[in-house]
């Protein structure tokens, strides 16, 4: 097999761990509230931006700064629900579609205000692993292993915690655990944390590795989406998978092509599979 082949393939292996944290913060929070955040990859770039200022600004230590955005971004989930979510939490899909886009533009002019449209870095450089003559980034290498940490702590806390049962309850019929004597509310903000956090660990991973900028969300936000939606909109084993499925497209299309071709490769993968299967490869 083609060294540069294998290369590719494993480099789609370790974006893909940082998609399906992504992807895991998007499906928790459609899966228990049943709001699709049009503006969660936004919410990824003021991570970015947040550990950013602290770290080049302030000269706050970068472990310090990348806490920071996490504990930042999961107050800024709760401010989201609260604000934008629950006002329109019991009105039409389409209601709370166009309040969460409202955000994301919201999210993209403000950054714009602020900070120009100039591409801006860390200046954090890490080596590059060779390994049989396989060259491998160490920031993505690092961002596949805390993405991996993050999904099976995520997993941990919704199978041994009773905040994590009690959000597996809500997932399954809301109507219901009331009759638990469980606070939907309680929940619903415990859940905005928690996609806010995990925001905030992608913004860490991503910070090392690319440019932060007002639109970056926008390369982000829509492979996201279809990695959701393939793997069936709050699935989150399914969206798991979906992520490694959707990565392997890119980097393998990427060698055999261009970039910007592996994405048009990677999308129409997608609509052929929804015509095979509607409601995502791992519906139930």
């Amino acid at each position: 097999m083609d060294i540069f082949l294998v290369e590719a393939i494993i480099n789609g292996i370790l974006l893909g761990g940082v998609l399906a944290l992504l992807a895991l913060g998007l499906n928790l929070i459609f899966g228990v509230i049943d709001v699709v955040w049009i503006a969660y990859a936004d919410i990824v770039m003021c991570g970015m931006y947040v550990i950013y200022v602290l770290y080049t600004h302030y000269d706050v230590p970068l472990l310090f700064a990348c806490l920071a955005g996490i504990a930042g971004m999961a107050a800024f989930g709760v401010a989201v629900h609260l604000l934008i979510i629950a006002p329109v939490l019991n009105s039409a899909p389409i209601n709370q579609l166009l309040a969460t886009g409202g955000l994301l533009f919201f999210l993209q002019s403000f950054a714009t205000l602020l900070f120009g449209t100039d591409f801006r870095n860390i200046g954090v450089r890490l080596p590059v692993v060779e390994v049989a003559s396989i060259y491998i980034s160490f920031a993505r290498l690092i961002a596949f292993l805390f993405g991996l940490i993050g999904a099976v702590a995520l997993y941990l806390f919704l199978k041994r915690t009773y905040i994590g049962t009690a959000i597996r309850a809500v997932a399954q019929d809301r109507d219901i655990v009331g009759l638990m004597g469980i606070d939907q509310r309680r929940i619903y903000l415990a859940t905005s944390a928690i996609g806010g956090a995990l925001a905030g660990l992608a913004a860490c991973l991503l910070v090392l590795q690319y440019d932060v900028h007002p639109f970056i969300g926008n390369t982000f936000g829509p492979v996201i989406f279809m990695i959701c939606v393939l793997g069936g909109l709050g699935n989150m084993i399914g969206g798991f998978v979906a992520s490694f499925i959707i990565s392997q497209i890119i980097a393998i299309g990427g060698y055999y092509s261009n970039t910007e071709l592996s994405y048009v490769l990677a999308f129409t993968m997608f609509i052929i599979l929804m015509f095979v299967r509607p409601r995502g490869l791992f519906a139930r």
